[in-house]
């Protein structure tokens, strides 16, 4: 059952990059691209693969979930390729509503790079740890990640109203924060690319190191030490030293693997950028210049606030009652239980800006890109890096 799940994905995975290129090829035609009553052959092909491939994805979850026994979501694996797949599946929502390929050709790199993120943690299925043996893992989990995914549509749609409005002809801040926002999606790529080459050399190494609470252990790496761990000692012979000691509370490990990512999408944004000869915002241009600014303003705006309270519900009140359940107190300031209150408390400053304030447009683009850079940090950073109680979703 375990093959035919990790089969089902890959097959999901495939039709998505092949339903990025038909979106692609969909949006060539001189038409206009915010004609809500039909779609050209190329955007109807893209449309049906992107079905066919959330089908296929959707397969792997009930297969993989049947595997395991529980709901495939406790791991970072599992949680990022539920959230890939739920990205899909709003989009998929939102274009029957609107109609729009471009659409398409904005969030599906999106979930392509969040489930290649996904892959390259490890798949291993394993037994529920004590703190997550609860039916409410099913229902906070897969509700925060929805809300997630549907909140991510309205960065999509914001992006493509910035590339659109921003004029690339001239440096400013506002190329520059949306270059540095396509920095970040290469840097993405970076990390499947970096993890990748490590990998398929088999590199490995050992540290003896001491953990928060005193206890000593052994911590192996997949990439050379930039970051070590607490009072490290080396334990792989010619093995190499790590630069810099972090304290027991940081995870060493995974802050080692972001140093490496960002290293790694430096490189290839560089090369990119010599290819292009021009920022990747610039080059994205030409791709927008048929849609209607409001048109995507609005999507942008709809998909938050429906993302919103589905975010509410999952991320804070199904969270709070199993907090309450498992730990006997509804809020402990953890990392993960933070940031999830920040990104609420963003997206609600958002509704209030946008509704009376009057923050439409760029600037509602604006603050939905700064959204999904909050979720997204929230995924890694938070889940990588900080240690808390939420500190499985790492492994």
């Amino acid at each position: 059952m375990a093959t035919i799940s990790s089969n089902l994905l890959f097959i999901s995975f495939v039709l998505y990059l092949i339903a990025t290129l038909f979106f692609g090829g969909a949006i060539k035609v001189k038409k206009d691209l915010n004609d809500t009553k039909t779609t050209n052959k190329w955007g109807k092909i893209a449309v049906l693969l992107t079905i066919i491939g959330f089908v296929s994805q959707l397969g792997y979850f009930i297969t993989r979930w049947i595997a395991a026994g529980h709901a495939p979501v406790s791991n970072m694996f599992e949680f990022t390729t539920f959230f890939g797949m739920a990205l899909v599946g709003a989009f998929i929502v939102i274009y029957f509503i609107y109609r729009t390929t471009l659409l398409g050709l904005f969030t599906m790199p999106v979930a392509i790079l969040v489930i290649a993120y996904a892959s390259m943690f490890p798949r291993d299925i394993s037994p529920l740890i004590p703190a997550l043996q609860s039916y409410w893992l099913h229902i906070h989990v897969t509700t925060a990640a929805i809300g997630e995914a549907i909140l991510a549509i309205s960065f999509a749609a914001g992006l493509i109203y910035l590339v659109k409005v921003i004029d690339q002809t001239k440096a400013s801040k506002r190329t520059f924060w949306l270059e540095v926002v396509m920095f970040g999606l290469v840097v993405v790529i970076g990390f499947v690319a970096v993890s990748s080459l490590f990998s398929g050399i088999g590199y490995h190494e050992k540290f003896n190191w001491i953990d928060k609470h005193g206890n000593e252990d052994v911590l192996e790496y997949t990439m050379p030490a930039i970051t070590g761990p607490h009072q490290a000692e080396l334990l792989t012979k010619d093995g190499f030293e790590p630069l810099l000691e972090m304290p027991a509370y940081i995870n060493a490990k995974k802050l080692n693997t972001v140093i490496w990512s960002f290293m790694g999408g430096a490189v290839l944004y560089g090369l990119l950028r010599l290819i292009l000869r021009k920022r990747i915002a610039a080059a994205l241009k030409p791709l927008v210049k048929n849609i209607k600014l409001d048109f995507v303003d609005e999507i942008s705006y709809r998909s938050v606030l429906i993302g919103f309270p589905v975010f509410t519900l999952g991320a804070l009140i199904f969270a709070m009652i199993w907090a309450q359940i498992a730990w006997s107190r509804f809020w402990g300031w953890d990392p993960k239980e933070v940031w999830a209150l920040i990104t609420w408390l963003f997206y609600a400053a958002f509704l209030h800006l946008r509704l009376s304030k009057g923050w439409h447009g760029e600037k509602s683009a604006w603050l939905a890109v700064i959204g999904f850079v909050i979720i997204m940090f929230n995924l890694v950073a938070v889940n990588l890096i900080i240690a808390g109680l939420h500190s499985y979703a790492g492994s």
